[in-house]
């Protein structure tokens, strides 16, 4: 076997070089490219019967790797846009070898024409303002964990940050003065700053001296001082809906994620009357056209235009004032 040819030294090649040295992608990135080249290994392993340290590049060729992404939606029960993911994945290499092996120009390229599935959009789902209200009231503020719990809710519905973001927040993100405001490092490791409301304002501020922590320390911290978990945040999270489902029961149709606060807070800011573009930039979102999926969402916003119809029964004209008194008036 040629040493350039085995997936093992090109994979590894892959991750340190293109990725961690080139390309310098967050942990993210990395770890979701892991688990997906873990989880085609692992196929390709059962299937031909060879370790994947003795694989080679030929092994990979489109069939299989078509047949891997079979097995993801049937096998493991994972929706398309999971599949399509880890096909982003397994393209990502595929262009770098078509650099590193060009003598294998006809297999990559049979790879790297494989389509992404298409898949049914669905309306987002978000909180209403009454639902938001609720939801806010369900953690007990008379303990540290219940103060800290609420802070991250009214941060969430508030700001809008991603659970990534939120989690990362450092008590010197917050900037409580004049023009308050909290900094995080976004997506693509873009910085942002996201103002904050009066109200906000006090319960954080409150909630920073009952905090006492360092500049460096995390702002919403485990019981032990260390930075939250995704998995706490869903946990709290569906702790906290489950107690405002009996007090608002339109929550009750509802499933409530961590991004679902995220959308809640681009639907409240879209039917104040904030631009698009501002609602862009509020989010972090890299281009407005990702906004779009809010205006497609808010019922409200139909009802208005479909307020501005004519009935189909009703006969189109033009209005004529019947009298010359009526007609100089109108004329003013």
């Amino acid at each position: 076997m040629n040493a350039s040819e085995s997936i093992a030294g090109l994979l590894q090649a892959f991750f340190t070089e293109r990725l961690m040295h080139e390309r310098d992608v967050s942990p993210h990135t990395v770890a979701a490219y892991r688990d997906t080249f873990r989880l085609l290994l692992r196929f390709v392993q059962q299937r031909l019967c060879k370790p994947p340290s003795a694989l080679t590049l030929t092994d990979l060729d489109a069939p299989l790797i078509a047949a891997f992404l079979e097995h993801l939606e049937r096998n493991r029960g994972n929706k398309a846009r999971t599949r399509n993911a880890r096909l982003a994945a397994i393209h990502s290499f595929f262009r770098y070898l078509a650099l590193q092996e060009p003598m294998h120009a006809g297999l990559i390229q049979r790879v790297l024409a494989m389509p992404a599935k298409r898949y049914e959009r669905k309306p987002i789902d978000f909180l209403t303002h009454e639902e938001m209200q609720a939801l806010l009231a369900a953690p007990e503020r008379d303990s540290w964990l219940g103060r800290r719990d609420h802070v991250l809710l009214l941060l969430a519905l508030q700001t809008g940050l991603r659970v990534s973001e939120l989690i990362g927040l450092r008590c010197e993100d917050l900037v409580l003065g004049p023009g308050a405001h909290v900094r995080c490092r976004g997506k693509g490791r873009k910085q942002r700053c996201t103002p904050l409301r009066r109200d906000t304002v006090t319960t954080v501020r409150a909630w920073l001296h009952e905090r006492r922590g360092r500049p460096e320390d995390p702002l919403l911290p485990t019981a032990r001082g260390g930075y939250m978990s995704r998995d706490a945040v869903a946990y709290l999270l569906a702790k906290y809906a489950a107690i405002a489902k009996q007090n608002c029961p339109t929550l009750r149709t509802k499933h409530i994620s961590p991004h679902v606060l995220r959308h809640s807070t681009a639907m409240d800011l879209l039917q104040r009357g904030i631009d698009r573009s501002v609602i862009a930039l509020w989010l972090g979102h890299e281009s407005i056209e990702t906004t779009q999926m809010y205006l497609d969402a808010d019922l409200a916003l139909k009802e208005k235009a479909l307020a501005r119809t004519a009935a189909l029964h009703t006969s189109r004209g033009r209005y004529r004032p019947d009298d010359r008194l009526m007609a100089f008036l109108n004329s003013l």
